[in-house]
C-alpha cells in the first residue's frame, strides 16, 4: 500500500469492494474496450452493416455505475449502449451475433447495434431515440415501487438528452412519486457535433436536479472510484425509498458520434488530451498500487479478454442467418390477436 494512505482516506473502490469484485470490474472494462474495437474492426471488414456508436473511453462510467446492481435491478440504455450491456453481464457472443444479423443474436438479428436488450440481466434495452430511455426507466421504477420488489432502475442517457422534454418530464414525475431510479448522465461533451457549451445553459448538468428536488452530483466519469461512490450512494438512497438522484459522469468518446462522423468539430489536441486520461490503465494502476492486483495480473486479464472477444466474433460468424420465412414472426398482427 502506498505511503500516506490510512483506512479513513483510501479510495472508495478499495474500501467498498473485495479483490474478486474489483478484478471482475477491471475485466468488464477491458471487455467493453475490446468489444468496441472488435465491432469497429468487423465493420471495417464489411462483416457488420448499418452504423454503430462506440463508447471507447467511457468504460469506467458504464461499469462503475452498475456496481451496486443485481440482475433484479434494471437499466435503460442509449444508442451508445454496448458498454452498458456488457457491464450488466451480457453474453458477448449473442451481442456480436446481433451485430452480424444472426438468429443467435439477442433480438434474433432484427435489432442490431442500437436495440440490444437482455431482460434476464435486467437490461431493458438500448434505444435509438435520444432521451427515449428516460420515460421507460420511470415506468420500470414505478412498477418496482407498486409491486414492492425493492429493485432500482439506473437510467443512462447522454448530455444531448438533457435538453429533451422527456428528461424534464421523467425527472419531475420520478421526484413527485419518489421512485427508485438513478438518472446517470454520461456527459461526453458533445451531442453529435454540438458541444455542451453551445447547447446547455448550466455549466454542470447535475445542477438541473435542484429544479426537481433531488440530489445532483457531477463527478469525473473516467475515475472508476468516483463514479462508483456517487452511483452507489444514489442506488442506496433509491432502495431505501428516498427517491431519485441525478449523477453526471463527465467523460469523453474517443471516436466520432457514429461511423459516418469525420470528427471535424474537435481538435486532435483535444482528443489526445482525453485519451491520456484513459480510464482503464488508471483503474488498473489504482488496483496495483493498493495491492489488489499485480502488473502480471493486469496483463493476464487483458490477454484473456482478447481471447473472449475473438471467440465471440467466431461464434457470431458461424451462427445461422435468420430464415426469410420467419420475417413476420415477431411482428404484432392485430388480426391474429
Amino acid at each position: 500500500m502506498p505511503d500516506g494512505y490510512r483506512d479513513g482516506n483510501l479510495p472508495y473502490a478499495i474500501r467498498a469492494y473485495d479483490a474478486d469484485t474489483l478484478r471482475a470490474a477491471l475485466r468488464k472494462m477491458y471487455l467493453i474496450r475490446k468489444f468496441e474495437e472488435g465491432a469497429e474492426n468487423s465493420y471495417t471488414r464489411g462483416l457488420i452493416h448499418g452504423t454503430m456508436h462506440l463508447s471507447i473511453g467511457q468504460e469506467a462510467s458504464a461499469v462503475a455505475s452498475c456496481m451496486a446492481l443485481s440482475d433484479d435491478d434494471k437499466i435503460t440504455s442509449t444508442h451508445r449502449g454496448h458498454g452498458h450491456c456488457v457491464a450488466k453481464g451480457a453474453d458477448l457472443g449473442r451481442m456480436f451475433a446481433e451485430f452480424f444479423g444472426k438468429e443467435t443474436g439477442y433480438c434474433r438479428g432484427r435489432g442490431g447495434s442500437m436495440h440490444i436488450a437482455d431482460p434476464t440481466k435486467g437490461n431493458l434495452g438500448a434505444n435509438g431515440i435520444v432521451g427515449g430511455g428516460l420515460p421507460i426507466a420511470v415506468g420500470a421504477a414505478l412498477s418496482a415501487k407498486r409491486l414492492g420488489t425493492g429493485a432500482v432502475t439506473v437510467c443512462f442517457f447522454g448530455d444531448g438528452a438533457n435538453n429533451e422534454g422527456a428528461f424534464h418530464e421523467a425527472l419531475n414525475m420520478a421526484a413527485v412519486w419518489k421512485l427508485p431510479v438513478v438518472f446517470v448522465c454520461e456527459n461526453n461533451k458533445y451531442g453529435m457535433s454540438t458541444s455542451t457549451e453551445r447547447s446547455t445553459a448550466v455549466k454542470n448538468i447535475a445542477e438541473r436536479a435542484a429544479a426537481y428536488a433531488m440530489p445532483g452530483v457531477t463527478v469525473d466519469g473516467n475515475d472508476f472510484s468516483a463514479v462508483a461512490e456517487a452511483v452507489d450512494a444514489a442506488v442506496a438512497r433509491a432502495r431505501a425509498g428516498d427517491g431519485p438522484s441525478l449523477v453526471e459522469n463527465v467523460t469523453y468518446r474517443w471516436r466520432g458520434h457514429s461511423k459516418s462522423d469525420r470528427n471535424r468539430y474537435r481538435t486532435k489536441e483535444e482528443i489526445a488530451d482525453w485519451m491520456a486520461r484513459d480510464p482503464i490503465p488508471a483503474f488498473a494502476r489504482l488496483l496495483v498500487d493498493h495491492g489488489v492486483l499485480t502488473d502480471a495480473d493486469v496483463a493476464d486479464i487483458e490477454a484473456e479478454t482478447e481471447q473472449v472477444i475473438a471467440d465471440a466474433i467466431a461464434f457470431a460468424a458461424d451462427s445461422a442467418d435468420p430464415d426469410p420465412a420467419d420475417v413476420a414472426r415477431d411482428v404484432y398482427n392485430p388480426a391474429a390477436a
